[in-house]
């Protein structure tokens, strides 16, 4: 399978650059966009894009301001949902893409569903991994207990282990090599020689200042938009950000959706796992 991508970029309303990664080649479908969760980067993607783009889509993976190697605001208050949506839809306007397909992970899910709310007719079809609606306090309050601490570590294997520390409970089963993977996804070696988290700390502030951690008031007639066109559901089986409760009514809302839990996992699903690329192969397949 082809993994080669290109990096690209675009600039955001108020002058940041902003990077993606563009797998395959322009074509008549609708790409594909992959939205990272609240403190990863695109290469959360870089197993999942490849896949995708083998099957013929062109695939568009962003880092979201303050991530990867995205611009850092100068302003934190620009780290919010609202401001993401702005940054994705300048995207969007750079690249021409009228209609796309989204695929959704957490915060992506979050901007996902925002952008429904303003401009419905852009998201052709959705993904939303382990995010809804309705967020439970629980997974909100575990955001908030590690998000913004800047540490940083002096091998791959202590990024690892403190990863599993902070996430053991969401990945039970993970070996080390699964964790050594993860922080290569989530971390980056800096110029010092020391390993740290690949996102701005400051991210933090409007979350752990907001009584919700900053997520949009009522997405539920978002949601019902969504609904209209084809749409995946997944839910970590472990998750405590998305209630079973909430994904009930989740499918409920929306009969016709493809709906998935993911064994074995919490929040959020990295989309790698069987179940997860079933349902994105099934969801694709609809598009097409």
């Amino acid at each position: 399978m082809d993994t080669s991508y290109t990096d690209r970029h675009w600039q955001s309303a108020d002058g940041l650059t902003l990077h993606f990664r563009e797998y395959g080649a322009a074509n008549a479908r609708p790409p594909v966009i992959c939205l990272h969760g609240l403190t990863r980067n695109a290469r959360d993607f870089e197993d999942l894009a490849p896949h995708i783009a083998s099957q013929g889509w062109r695939v568009l993976v962003p880092s979201m301001r303050g991530r990867g190697d995205s611009d850092y605001a100068e302003d934190p208050a620009s780290y919010q949902v609202g401001t993401y949506t702005g940054d994705l839809m300048a995207l969007l306007e750079t690249e021409g893409i009228a209609q796309f397909v989204s695929i959704g992970t957490s915060m992506g899910g979050l901007i996902t569903l925002a952008l429904a709310a303003i401009e419905p007719d852009r998201v052709a079809a959705a993904l939303l991994n382990d995010v809804g609606p309705v967020l439970e306090t629980a997974g909100l309050d575990a955001i908030k207990s590690y998000i913004g601490q800047g540490r940083s570590f002096p091998t791959w294997m202590h990024a690892a282990r403190a990863l599993e520390e902070t996430h053991g409970a969401a990945f039970p089963e993970y070996e080390t090599e699964q964790w050594i993977a993860m922080a290569k996804r989530s971390l980056t070696l800096c110029n010092n020689g020391r390993i740290a988290f690949d996102y701005d700390m400051k991210i933090a502030e409007p979350i752990i200042a907001a009584d919700e951690a900053a997520v949009p008031p009522d997405l539920w007639p978002a949601f019902d938009r969504l609904a209209q066109n084809p749409l995946a559901l997944l839910r970590g089986e472990l998750s405590q950000l998305l209630s079973p409760t909430a994904f009930a009514e989740m499918q409920q809302r929306a009969p016709g959706a493809i709906a998935a839990t993911v064994p074995g996992v919490g929040h959020a699903p990295t989309l790698d796992e069987p179940a997860a690329r079933e349902a994105i192969d099934q969801l694709l397949a609809r598009v097409a």
